[in-house]
């Protein structure tokens, strides 16, 4: 990528150390108000307490409009808070983006609504949304989705089809009927004055469609073949689809097999060459690789079997960089002038590392939503491929490989800022498993001693933090604070993020009195950005958001 920006000023009043500054991202880590059901709190965390109780350290806002979401009552997630975290400062975010082109009009007074209204409306074909089913705000949103349906007919749209992809996990891990039964009776309305739009088929968030990272292609082959071609098992409705599965599987909303809704032994609504297809995501890491089977010619990842020729767009461009998809109805929030390009242009060395399942966050979302490096020359990506297995059976995920790579680089000294993201509080708390979430943390806690040992021996500083909460509430509780239960007893599992503050800690070995040990209270993670910039011997850009520790300049 081109470097935009001139280079950081030195600060004479602050001595860089030794070692490289070092920022862990413990992704989905926060702190709970409840005891019961917090894998955090439960699980021995020795080296977390030791840092917590010796070292300076504070708690950050990561959710609501401290990462540009339209309200505190938006749990945040990991696009946004490695966004926010990346670029030091406040962005208006997906979600917040597509309320406002809805509540104006712009969306549907745009040439991509348009194109893919009239095409519906020429060739008498239907218009489809494929997307997240539900209102958890992270990914999509249904209240966008009800919106287009609704425009949609005022515009003559005589035929819709629905793809839904059920959550449980940014909502209730069993909310699906909750969202699929008035939705229906939304439809039904809609119908009465002679249009045809109907749920035509679903599956599971984490069975179909909505892979993120290359991770497991299969799964968007069988989302593919599920709404595309309209293969897979049938059922009359998808209420009865969900309760049937649900009663053969015993699986949560999000891991459910695909279902095809069909009459009299035929598919309602396989997409086919003329018609119109919106992917309603606003977030784009679980909608890329859909996007590119639609649109790709030379597509490596699975046979598509039969390729319809469609007007097809997202509801935001995914990846600005490659342009995925061409076709968009909400321009992205243009995120300019991020920690990582001012260090390149700073001449300071970077590495990112993660696992796949992560490894976008440090990368492509703390970049400001670009893909590539802004200088081969000095900075380094690290991708660890993540194993494709359910998260509660290997919490440890590949927590110990991105300990070694960080280890290596901190001895090495090659680089002066490493930023690395543990993914298992966040991928093994969304999987609703109490004690895989205490065993994930665990496993965390272990490799968090080891790169502290490294980064004391190296002279370097250490920052541990998080983007948003989730694993530190592994139950639902009512408005009082109680655990609800299950009919037989046991907690009800909650698989969402939280609205938790999230911890910061600064462990400096040599510190040198070149800034107050008493943090900034009442920040949010978007502080990071300037803190890092900071204790890597800059002044931060004046728009940046303040920093966490009290530099002295």
């Amino acid at each position: 990528m081109e470097i935009k920006v001139d280079p950081l000023k030195k600060n004479p009043a602050f001595t860089p150390r030794r070692g490289p500054l070092v920022l862990l991202i413990l992704d989905g880590v926060g702190f709970s108000r409840y005891e019961e059901g917090d894998a955090f709190r439960r699980a021995l965390t020795p080296h977390f307490d030791w840092l917590w109780e010796h070292c300076p350290h504070t708690t950050l806002k990561a959710h609501g409009t401290a990462v540009g979401l339209p309200s505190d009552g938006d749990m945040g997630n990991s696009e946004v808070g490695h966004n926010a975290i990346g670029c030091g400062r406040v962005y208006s975010q997906g979600a917040k983006l597509v309320d406002e082109a809805i509540a104006s009009g712009r969306l549907f007074e745009g040439p991509v609504w348009r194109r893919l209204v009239d095409n519906a409306k020429k060739n008498e074909s239907t218009l489809h949304f494929i997307g997240l089913f539900s209102d958890g705000n992270v990914h999509s949103n249904i209240a966008h989705l009800k919106a287009m349906l609704e425009q949609a007919k005022r515009e003559g749209v005589k035929r819709a089809r629905i793809h839904i992809l059920l959550d449980g996990r940014d909502v209730g891990e069993t909310s699906a009927l909750e969202y699929v039964d008035p939705f229906e009776e939304f439809l039904a309305r809609l119908n009465e004055d002679g249009v045809d739009y109907r749920i035509a088929s679903g599956g599971g968030r984490m069975v179909i469609t909505m892979d993120r990272y290359g991770a497991n292609w299969d799964m968007v082959r069988k989302g593919w073949e599920t709404h595309v071609l309209g293969e897979g098992r049938q059922f009359s409705s998808a209420h009865e689809a969900i309760e049937t599965l649900r009663k053969e599987t015993g699986a949560i909303d999000q891991d459910l097999p695909p279902f095809v809704i069909a009459e009299d032994g035929k598919p309602v609504g396989p997409i086919q060459d003329g018609d119109s297809v919106i992917f309603f995501n606003f977030r784009g890491d679980r909608a890329i690789e859909m996007s590119m089977a639609f649109e790709m010619d030379d597509f490596p990842y699975f046979d598509r079997k039969r390729r319809p020729k469609v007007e097809y767009a997202g509801m935001m461009e995914y990846d600005g960089d490659k342009h995925i998809p061409r076709q968009y109805l909400v321009a992205p929030p243009s995120i300019d002038r991020t920690v990582g390009e001012y260090l390149a242009a700073s001449g300071v060395t970077q590495m990112a590392v993660s696992e796949t399942q992560k490894f976008g966050h440090v990368t492509y979302f703390f970049n400001g939503n670009r893909t590539g490096k802004f200088s081969e020359e000095l900075e380094e990506y690290i991708e660890i491929p993540s194993d494709i297995v359910p998260f509660e059976w290997r919490p440890w995920m590949k927590g110990a490989e991105i300990a070694e790579e960080v280890i290596k680089a901190v001895k090495e000294n090659r680089f002066r800022f490493i930023r690395a993201n543990f993914p298992n509080g966040d991928m093994v708390g969304h999987t609703g498993v109490f004690q895989a979430a205490v065993c994930a943390m665990e496993a965390v806690d272990i490799q968090l001693g080891r790169i502290r040992k490294a980064v004391e021996e190296a002279g370097g500083i250490l920052l541990v933090t998080a983007d948003h909460g989730n694993c530190e509430e592994m139950y639902e509780h009512d408005k009082n604070g109680n655990v609800v239960r299950n009919p037989d007893g046991t907690p009800k599992a909650k698989t969402a993020h939280t609205l938790n503050p999230v911890p910061f800690i600064i462990y400096d070995p040599e510190y040198r009195g070149d800034y107050e040990t008493t943090l900034r209270e009442g920040l949010g993670i978007s502080s990071i950005g300037t803190t890092c910039i900071e204790l890597l011997g800059f002044i931060p850009p004046d728009d940046y958001d303040p920093g966490i520790v009290p530099v002295k300049r």
